[in-house]
């Protein structure tokens, strides 16, 4: 019962709470970029996800995961996690919707891609989340400890 009650109360709870926020953020402006202004699939989601990132590093670093860490040693760890997991998420929501396409060729090409933009937006909140507890924001008493 334990494990439950830090997972709700704890960082990751946090997280979720950010990561709804910025979800909003992040995904309307990617929708808003691919059926408003018409750019591609790539063009949307980068710059949805760019600036859902900044929303997301101000608020995870004080917030979420309450670090210490000084901006010029978490910034590049921040861009880092993030650009791998857009990359994987987002190219994995692609793939899929490209296979779904071929399973159902009667389903629009925009209808796929809004698609795609959910799931790889789904899979990159898991991916972000373990990239910035065990790598961008993690404490000095969750590191190894050396010779260990």
């Amino acid at each position: 019962m334990g494990t439950l009650r830090k997972l709700v109360t704890g960082s990751f709870a946090r997280f979720l709470l950010v990561g709804v926020f910025n979800t909003l953020v992040g995904l309307s402006a990617s929708f808003l970029f691919f059926n408003v202004f018409g750019l591609g699939y790539w063009a949307s989601t980068f710059a949805g996800n760019t600036i859902g990132a900044i929303v997301s590093y101000a608020l995870n670093r004080s917030f979420t995961f309450r670090s210490t860490a000084s901006v010029a040693s978490s910034w590049w760890r921040f861009a880092l996690v993030i650009l791998i997991c857009y990359g994987i998420s987002y190219g994995a929501g692609i793939v899929l919707a490209e296979a779904a396409g071929a399973l159902l060729p009667g389903v629009s090409a925009k209808l796929l891609h809004n698609g795609a933009i959910l799931v790889g937006n789904g899979l990159y909140v898991i991916c972000n989340y373990a990239g910035h507890k065990y790598f961008t924001f993690r404490r000095k008493e969750e590191l190894p400890e050396r010779g260990a």
